[in-house]
């Protein structure tokens, strides 16, 4: 396979089924040869890859091979630019990703978050994640201070200061700038409540975005995302939340523009197995396990088994419903439902 046509080809020619299956395929053949816990993982489960005709016969990695293997397709022999590395919870091991291209995840992000909301440099992008600014190898962190590089008129990275928070997103609204606000769920929480005790209103523009990345890390109670989504609108006089699907055991994000329905860019897809066997589909509509193919992920393994639980539909859009009972509370989880 020639890497650097199947590169390009993740962004060019997925756009259709026919072509989203093609590359998929490709990308699956070599990972199978070249990612060596994931040819494991096959042989363990008796596939041969030759045999795999089609996307939907693709056995998918437990997620959780992020936390005890290098998952890594690229040459043996060479380095990864960067690793990725998840928050976990107080104890628990951590994934790491390792990053054999740097350019790549950066074009899959872009990519992605314009396919949904047009050019990064029209947005003034405020960023409310302190936990994930408190540590190294975040690939949210990363994400945002490349999207934000594109406008630098507003926005940044705010940790604890509401105060100031508050000021810039007033100054960029009265300079008439596309505004989005992103954070993990407990720090928008933390906002909300601190406009509340302040007694502040903020009225944001009408095409204002605040955008949730899930997450309680522990900080808050858990409260169902409707719950949350309600107590966000009326703090942030917006109509609805939108929301943010990814992690870092993968290179591309969907995206919910209100409801908690996400939806793929077209090198991506979610589909639901079975939760008592999990090598079986779930019925359309039906609760399952997701299971992610992120063809971004190239040099890794592009077809992840995630521990979320949801439901997926006919058009390729989905629902997380929380986590799958037992499996190890990730740092970057969905809101139950």
């Amino acid at each position: 396979m020639d890497i650097a046509v199947q590169q390009e080809r993740i962004f060019s020619d997925t756009a259709s089924s026919a072509g989203f299956e093609s590359v998929a395929l490709e990308i699956f053949r070599f990972q199978a040869a070249h990612c060596e816990p994931y040819r494991q993982y096959i042989g363990l489960l008796g596939i041969d890859p030759s045999s795999v005709s089609y996307t939907a016969e693709i056995p998918y990695l437990p997620v959780e091979f992020f936390k005890t293997r290098r998952i890594w397709s690229a040459p043996a022999d060479s380095e990864p630019e960067t690793v990725f590395t998840s928050s976990g919870t107080s104890g628990a091991e951590t994934s790491r990703h390792y990053v054999a291209s740097t350019a790549l995840y950066d074009e899959s992000f872009t990519r992605g978050f314009e396919y949904f909301y047009g050019p990064a440099g029209e947005w003034s992008i405020f960023a409310l994640l302190p936990s994930y600014m408190e540590r190294s190898g975040s690939s949210l962190v990363w994400m945002a201070e490349r999207l934000q590089a594109r406008n630098r008129a507003c926005g940044g990275f705010y940790l604890y200061d509401h105060g100031k928070l508050t000021g810039e997103l007033r100054k960029a609204a009265e300079k008439g700038e596309k505004i989005l606000l992103i954070g993990v769920a407990f720090a928008l929480l933390d906002y909300a409540e601190y406009l509340s005790a302040e007694n502040i209103a903020l009225e944001l523009p009408e095409d204002a975005v605040v955008m949730e990345t899930g997450g309680m890390k522990g900080r808050r109670r858990e409260v169902s995302r409707e719950t949350m989504h309600e107590t966000l609108t009326r703090a942030f006089g917006v109509k609805t939340i939108h929301s943010e699907y990814g992690m870092t055991e993968l290179l591309s994000q969907a995206y919910s523009s209100g409801g908690g329905l996400f939806r793929c860019p077209p090198w991506m897809r979610v589909s639901a197995r079975d939760l008592q066997i999990p090598l079986r589909a779930a019925g359309e509509g039906e609760p399952g396990g997701l299971n992610v193919i992120d063809l971004a992920n190239l040099w890794s393994c592009s077809f992840v088994a995630v521990q979320d639980r949801g439901i997926v539909y006919g058009d390729g859009s989905f629902r997380v419903l929380g986590r799958i009972e037992g499996a190890q509370l990730r740092g970057c989880n969905m809101l139950i439902e």
